[in-house]
Parts: structure tokens; C-alpha cells; sequence
């Protein structure tokens, strides 16, 4: 679907949330970060957790899989819901579900009981479709990858954050209000659930589904497809051989950041004898790195896009995919603490300007089954993440399931250059490109306008003041 009035400049009105697409923005972005930060919330915890209940390692592994297991089939329904209903009112409705399982881990005095709920919050991971797919309504082609892939790093961010912040909150009960281990981590959980709940309210009356409003209203006008037209568009893009190659690539980059996510505070505490604290500190930069790595592959792919059009797009979706996979068999041989901590930050770099290349590229696939398309790709990145996870779980050493993940990496980025669209598509996007950049100047020209008429008006106020005076 072409909607109108899609925001031509994301830095230039970066705190214009007046409008409704730059505040939509915002809102998905924290939204995905509130989203991130529960979903991986009791990751740093797993140290305590496991003590509390007595888990085996078999158990640990079982736990770290539930975790990511559920978001599969969350972001393909998710998707789909998109295009049904709209972003709004599905983000909306998956942070308020969201909300019971993730305070409701506090209730788990079991392995059983504790899976149960880890596999129910891992349906939150569905929040990632929607952030894509809401920041895709909003933002013209000429900075789509750039608001993509910002949007989604810093949600991701609170992965980062979540590494170190549960942590201290965890101290917090204890040394405040004087809770045992078992209570503090469940009180914390609980805490993080009550957030969530609130950001989905905030998300229903801050958002709207389209820059000229919702999905409902603007089907009432015949300005895009119905619900029945979107759910036949959805079959169509599960055919596309595209939407399955990125689905691989996802795997491959995002899988490997939410694995890693799941084992890094146990890999550092168990491997280099650091404390709890330090090791969450640890993981913690890698998810940190969302802060900027996420946008820069995005802003690579915009300009990759600008000279050389959509092929570009995948060629630079190639280089860093290939770059990832090198940097994490690096990674995987490091065996001294202050060398393991710089390869760490540059396989973080790289993994995540990975994900934000390849949603500089979904977007193109098929504009009118958008829900489908983010939804099966995203699909990916946790198929990954199990895949990868399952290893971790076996009796491989960790740093040798690095080095085999890095291998299958720098294979798979291979198929980047298999994506292909047709000379229509290119032409076409070429022109809607163009077309954003030269919206982008008119307003930049009116702005420049505007100074130079105050300005004028500036100097002429104080001439006549001091004529006045004279």
C-alpha cells in the first residue's frame, strides 16, 4: 500500500512529536524497548533463579529455549494481525496480555512452573513485527531504513539495559526492604510487568495507525486494501522465495544477538569467574551497542540505496553479514578477559548493523502485505535463536558453539546477493526515493526561508529602534 504524507525526515524533526509520525516513532521505540527489557528480564537473574528452584543445566537449557520458542509463532500471527487490524490496537493488545505472564513468573516455584510462564513471556518477542511494521507506515522510502532500523535498535536496547538494570533492582529489594533471593527476583519481575501494562495504555492514545489516521477509517475511503484483500495478499508473500532467504539472513543475525542475549551473564560468570554484577555489566555492552549500531546499518543501507538502488541495499546486506560471522569466530577463541571484552563490542557492532541492513531491504519485498512480510522475517530471527540455543544446551563447549555459529554465519551471507528484484521495482523505488529526498529539500529551503524572514524582520526591528533613538 502507497499511504500519504509519509515523514520525508527523521533527524531533521526528531523532537517534532506534534507530528503524528515522529511521535509514533517514539512510542514504538520505547514501546519495543519496555517490550525487550521484560522479555529478557529474568536473563541476568538465571544466576539466582537457578539456585532458587534447583535447575540442572539440561533445565537451564530447557528455560533458555521456552524464551525464545513462543515468538516464532507470535510474529507470524502477529503480522498478520497488522494487517488486519492495524499496529495500533495490536501493539496495544499484545503489551497488556504481556503484562500477567511476566509478573507472573513471580508465582513459579518449579521447573515446570517457572517454563510455563518464561515460554508465555517470550510471546512478547511479537513486538518487534509491529515496531517495524508501525515505523513503515510512517517514514517515505528515502529514510525507511534509517527510522527502521533506529526504532528497532533502540528497543533492542533493552536487552542491554535489562542485563544491568535487574541486577541492581534485584539488590535493591534485598538491601531496601529486606527480601530474601527467591523474593527479590520474583518482586523484581513483578515490578517490570506493571511497567509494561502502563506502555501499552500509552501506546492505545499516543499512536495512530497511518499518518492520515486508521486502518478502519482509511478502508471506509477505499485508500487501502480490506481485511479479506490483506489476508490473501499474506499467502501470496509466504510464496515469495525472497521472504525465505531473509528469513535465513534474519536467523543469522538477530537469532545471534537474542541467543547471546540469553547466555552471555552465564558464559562470563562461568567462564571467566566474574560476579553477578560484573557479569551483567558485561553483557549489558553488548546489548548497548543498539544505541547506534542498529541505526548505522540502516543509515549504510539508505545510502548503499541511494547510489546504487535497491541492489545496493542487498550488497551492503552481503559485506555486513559476512563481517558478523568473522567477528564472532574471533570472538569464540578469546579466552582472556580483556580480550574477550573489545571482540564482544565488535561482533555487538556488526551483528546489529546486520539487522538493521535487512530491514532496510523488507520493506521492498511486498508493500501490500507488509504484516506478512516483517512478520515472517522477524519469524526468523527466533527460529535462529532456538537453532542456536539448542546448542548451547548440548554438550558442545560454549566458546566452540560460538565458533560454529560464526561459521554458519559467514556462510549464509552468501545468499544476500541472491535477492533480486525486477527493473520495475527499481525504477519505481528509484522515483519514490527521489521523490522523499526532494520533499526533504523543500522543507529544508522553507525552513531556511523562515530564518532568513526573521532575521530580516530581526535587523529591521533593531534599525528602527535606533532610528527611533536617534
Amino acid at each position: 500500500m502507497d499511504l500519504q504524507n509519509k515523514e520525508t525526515s527523521l533527524w531533521g524533526n526528531f523532537f517534532r512529536v506534534d507530528k503524528v509520525q515522529i511521535r509514533t516513532f517514539h512510542m514504538t521505540w520505547f514501546a519495543f524497548f519496555a517490550c525487550f527489557f521484560a522479555w529478557f528480564g529474568i536473563a541476568p537473574l538465571m544466576i539466582v533463579v537457578r539456585e532458587d528452584l534447583q535447575l540442572t543445566k539440561d533445565q537451564v537449557g530447557w528455560a533458555i529455549i521456552s524464551g525464545v520458542a513462543a515468538t516464532i509463532f507470535a510474529r507470524f500471527v502477529v503480522g498478520w494481525l497488522c494487517d488486519r487490524f492495524g499496529p495500533r490496537l495490536t501493539y496495544t493488545w499484545l503489551l497488556i496480555f504481556s503484562a500477567f505472564p511476566v509478573a507472573g513468573i513471580a508465582l513459579a516455584n518449579s521447573f515446570e512452573s517457572f517454563l510455563f510462564f518464561r515460554l508465555l513471556i517470550s510471546l512478547i518477542g511479537g513486538s518487534f513485527v509491529i515496531t517495524q511494521y508501525h515505523t513503515t507506515m510512517m517514514f517515505a522510502p528515502n529514510v525507511i531504513g534509517t527510522a527502521n532500523a533506529t526504532s528497532a535498535g533502540w528497543g533492542n536496547l533493552g536487552g542491554g539495559v535489562t542485563q544491568l538494570a535487574m541486577p541492581l533492582l534485584f539488590s535493591a529489594f534485598i538491601v531496601v526492604f529486606g527480601f530474601t533471593d527467591g523474593q527479590a527476583w520474583r518482586a523484581a519481575m513483578v515490578f517490570v510487568g506493571v511497567v509494561i501494562f502502563f506502555v501499552g495504555i500509552m501506546y492505545y492514545y499516543l499512536t495512530q495507525d497511518a499518518p492520515d489516521g486508521s486502518f478502519k477509517e482509511l478502508r471506509a475511503q477505499n485508500r487501502m486494501p480490506t481485511s479479506q484483500e490483506a489476508s490473501g495478499q499474506y499467502w501470496l508473500a509466504m510464496r515469495d522465495y525472497r521472504v525465505w532467504i531473509l528469513f535465513v539472513i534474519y536467523a543469522v543475525c538477530f537469532g545471534i544477538e537474542i541467543a547471546t542475549n540469553s547466555v552471555l551473564a552465564l558464559y562470563f560468570f562461568d567462564y571467566f569467574q566474574v560476579d553477578l554484577i560484573t557479569a551483567g555489566a558485561i553483557a549489558a555492552s553488548f546489548g548497548l551497542m543498539n544505541i547506534f549500531a542498529r541505526t548505522l546499518g540502516g543509515i549504510f543501507g539508505d545510502n548503499f540505496g541511494a547510489i546504487w538502488g535497491l541492489k545496493g541495499r542487498t550488497f551492503w546486506l552481503f559485506i555486513v553479514i559476512l563481517l558478523e560471522g568473522l567477528a564472532l569466530m574471533l570472538f569464540s577463541r578469546m579466552d582472556v578477559l580483556f580480550l574477550a571484552i573489545p571482540m564482544l563490542v565488535l561482533f555487538s557492532l556488526f551483528v546489529q548493523m546486520a539487522e538493521g541492513a535487512t530491514y532496510s531491504v523488507v520493506p521492498f519485498i511486498n508493500k501490500k502485505a507488509m504484516g506478512a512480510v516483517v512478520g515472517v522475517v522477524g519469524a526468523g530471527g527466533n527460529a535462529g535463536a532456538v537453532a542456536v540455543t539448542f546448542l548451547f544446551k548440548g554438550d558442545i563447549l560454549w566458546n566452540d558453539v560460538f565458533l560454529i555459529v560464526g561459521m554458519v554465519v559467514t556462510v549464509a551471507s552468501v545468499l544476500a546477493l541472491f535477492i533480486r528484484f525486477t527493473p520495475e521495482q527499481e525504477a519505481q523505488e528509484k522515483a519514490l526515493f527521489e521523490k522523499g529526498n526532494i520533499d526533504l529539500l523543500q522543507v529544508r529551503a522553507d525552513r531556511a526561508n523562515d530564518a532568513l524572514a526573521h532575521s530580516a524582520k530581526v535587523v529591521a526591528d533593531y534599525n528602527k529602534s535606533r532610528d527611533d533613538k536617534i
